[in-house]
């Protein structure tokens, strides 16, 4: 059972991102303020939960949450300001998405910028043990699959709809054989 908030009598608001691993593709990230009392024993950290289970828990979150925003950054500006920078900056954007102000942040992993003047907290691991962090995990990851499910259209060889542009074996196959595309992230290593 997740905790449903890190410090009482705030607005806290959960950040995850998902897909700095990935060699093409932006980096997503959501930021998502849960009601206080909230109780949801299936939220979880997404990497623990099937495709089908996070697309259901993630129409449930839209609709229970108090704000949510979903934001990214490009593989071009990961390129260009690097993973670690440009995933700080898409869990910024979507921060700057929600339509309710946090007056405290709790993010997943070690690493984050202030934003603004909102205090918060890293936690690591914490999208295994705060439901708004979960639930943020849970957004950046389906409409991030999502994402890369529509550039797997455009570009069917390599395999995103499948490997979600991971380093897989058959991703840097694809590679080798067919070059890179323009959503392919340059500053990677893109042969295997």
């Amino acid at each position: 059972m997740l905790f449903p908030y890190y410090k009482n009598g705030v607005i806290e608001a959960g950040c995850d991102e998902a897909g700095r691993g990935p060699l093409a593709g932006p980096v997503f990230a959501a930021a998502v303020i849960l009601p206080e009392d909230y109780c949801n024993p299936e939220l979880d950290d997404s990497k623990k939960l099937s495709e089908k289970k996070r697309n259901a828990l993630r129409e449930q979150i839209e609709n229970d949450s108090i704000a949510y925003s979903v934001a990214f950054c490009t593989n071009e500006e990961i390129d260009s300001i690097n993973i670690l920078n440009a995933s700080i900056l898409a869990m910024h954007r979507a921060l700057d998405g929600l339509s309710v102000r946090p007056e405290f942040i709790i993010i997943d992993g070690n690493r984050f910028k202030n934003y603004k003047d909102v205090p918060h907290a890293t936690i690591i691991k914490g999208d295994g043990k705060y439901l708004s962090i979960a639930a943020a995990s849970i957004l950046a990851k389906t409409y991030r699959d999502a994402y890369m499910d529509l550039l797997h259209r455009a570009y069917p060889k390599y395999g995103w709809d499948r490997n979600r542009a991971y380093p897989t074996v058959a991703h840097y196959k694809a590679i080798a054989e067919n070059g890179v595309t323009p959503f392919h992230r340059q500053s990677f290593r893109l042969y295997g």
